[in-house]
């Protein structure tokens, strides 16, 4: 007789992140794309990138004369660009949790559906146990 392994992963159900948590989530895991991130890591992180436009838009209009409407100033090319490895990580994450590959994500490339497809899926609940992606950034 032969002892066969048995390898038990242990699933706990996420806890509930708080805004200042997601966005410590983000950043830590901004190139991690085989995890998964909760609905409430998603939402705070996206709160939290449109708040950083408003206000680089709000800095690029008072000290560049940008058109907010028109022009994109320096200061918000930069949040831009730091806030879009991270963003795209927690999204490609939030699909996950999802049990949704991340290629998914091609979706909002298709013309006035894909973008509600992308918000349907943003919006729905984690699946519950274990998936392809068990990771969380911690």
């Amino acid at each position: 007789m032969s002892m066969e392994e048995v390898v038990v992963v242990e699933y706990s159900e996420p806890s509930k992140t708080g805004f200042i948590g997601a966005i410590k989530k983000g950043f830590r895991g901004y190139v991690v794309w085989n995890a998964r991130s909760t609905r409430s890591e998603y939402w705070w992180w996206t709160l939290f990138a449109f708040i950083v436009a408003i206000v680089a838009a709000v800095i690029d209009s008072a000290v560049f004369s940008t058109n907010v409407t028109t022009n994109i100033g320096p200061v918000s090319a930069i949040a831009s660009i730091a806030l879009f490895l991270p963003g795209l990580s927690v999204w490609i994450r939030r699909l996950h949790d999802t049990d949704r590959t991340g290629w998914w994500a091609w979706i909002v490339l298709i013309p006035i559906a894909g973008p509600i497809v992308s918000l349907v899926f943003m919006l729905l609940a984690s699946k519950p146990g274990p998936t392809r992606w068990n990771n969380r950034i911690q």
